[in-house]
């Protein structure tokens, strides 16, 4: 499903992705943890271009693409191949959430209005949201409107989702909401890369962790090597400060 070789951006001179290489299989959900500012959302913006990388090879289902020599048409075909859910939701605030679902399947994929609406009215009922059709972003929640995000990325039928902690900007009361349709997504096989600091779902939902630091992949395998048989220290380290740190909040939910 998705091959990436000695991929490397830089910002000036800062070195953010230094050589990361990456393989995923078909339907896995790979998860990828670690600080703050290590390149985890960096990887995901590259897959879909939202970021230029200057070095990298990357093969994805049938295209095949050399970052140091890509094209519009490689671009384009990147992006219908991938969805993405934003931290902070992204939707368009003058349309209703109907529409928001509907949006890219008219521009990009030429469906009529029906074709879309019946498509997007069938994924809102999914995400538990059809009652809201008519709304707009502005009378949901956090939590709702991040998952309209997901039922809109579920729309394109993507090859693979790309979440880039999706769960961030809510409220500790409305994360949960969001991780079971997220848990209900990866049941249906697509394929799924999540960049997350919920470390006991990252645990019961992957089949892949990938542990980052400064730009590099530090530590990848099974969740059971990654939290229980870490063999890197700098794995361990960072998982007992986390949960260290998160302890009391982690026992009220």
């Amino acid at each position: 499903m998705l091959n990436i070789e000695n991929l490397k951006l830089s910002f000036g001179e800062k070195e953010v992705l230094k050589g990361v290489n990456l393989s995923v299989d078909k339907g896995d959900v790979v998860t990828f943890i670690g600080p703050s500012g290590t390149g985890k959302t960096t990887i995901l913006k590259c897959i879909n271009y939202l970021v230029e990388p200057h070095e990298g090879r990357m093969q994805m289902g049938s295209i095949s693409v050399d970052f140091k020599k890509i094209n519009k048409k490689e671009t384009l075909k990147l992006r219908r191949n991938t969805a993405m859910v934003f931290q902070q939701f992204n939707l368009f605030k003058n349309k209703t959430v109907v529409e928001n679902v509907m949006d890219a399947q008219i521009a990009v994929q030429k469906k009529s209005k029906k074709e879309a609406y019946n498509k997007s009215m069938e994924l809102l009922d999914k995400v538990g949201l059809s009652d809201k059709e008519k709304d707009y972003p502005s009378k949901l929640s956090g939590g709702q409107q991040q998952r309209v995000s997901i039922a809109r990325a579920l729309a394109v039928e993507p090859d693979i989702i790309l979440f880039d902690e999706p769960t961030s900007s809510l409220d500790p009361e409305l994360v949960d909401e969001v991780l079971k349709v997220i848990e209900s997504v990866a049941k249906t096989g697509v394929t799924i890369l999540l960049v997350t600091h919920e470390m006991d779902f990252a645990r019961k939902i992957s089949n892949k962790v990938v542990f980052m630091e400064k730009g590099k992949v530090i530590e990848e395998g099974p969740p059971d090597q990654i939290f229980e048989n870490s063999e890197n220290e700098r794995t361990k380290q960072f998982l007992k400060k986390f949960y260290s740190e998160n302890k009391e909040v982690l026992e009220v939910r």
